[in-house]
């Protein structure tokens, strides 16, 4: 009986081993479970931290006018237009470009051949409240121009104002 019962306690001592094992492989996979979702949380804090920190360095610079006033005066050259830089004409836009090269080709000059009107705008036709003036041009007036939509527009014909090529 001895024997038996030896044989017994053997058995007991092994499942009572075998489920100690169990155990202690059920604790660590719940360990690496927990372990891999602060790793996740650590993650986010730092990415949140990122953000945090890209958040308040774009608030202070918003907040800082001033010094953006001063970045864009004496690092870039930039300032508020000047009363000076605005232009009354065509003309004086004209005058601002640069003379032609030695090796430039003639340009291609183009003139209208229109005959002369009372008023005397560039866009005098588009911007006239004049509906006779719009049938005399063949554009429409500002209430005609208004009225109709884009497509109705383009496939309106061009006036018949002659358009030469004059030859330097």
């Amino acid at each position: 009986m001895i024997a038996g019962g030896s044989r017994l306690r053997q058995i007991g001592w092994a499942l009572v081993l075998a489920v100690c094992f169990g155990l202690l492989l059920a604790l660590t996979f719940k360990v690496n479970a927990v372990k891999s979702q602060v790793r996740l949380t650590e993650r986010h804090i730092i990415a949140a931290q990122h953000d945090k920190l890209m958040l308040e360095t774009e608030f202070q610079t918003r907040a800082s006018q001033q010094q953006l006033a001063n970045w864009n005066a004496i690092e870039f050259g930039y300032g508020p237009p000047r009363a000076d830089q605005y232009l009354e004409s065509e003309r004086q836009l004209a005058a601002l470009g640069t003379p032609r090269g030695l090796d430039a080709p003639s340009p291609v000059r183009v003139a209208l051949n229109r005959p002369p009107r009372e008023e005397q705008g560039l866009l005098a036709d588009w911007l006239g409240d004049d509906p006779e003036a719009g049938a005399r041009t063949g554009r429409p007036s500002t209430r005609e121009f208004a009225s109709t939509d884009l497509a109705q527009r383009l496939t309106r014909p061009v006036a018949a104002a002659g358009v030469s090529e004059v030859a330097r």
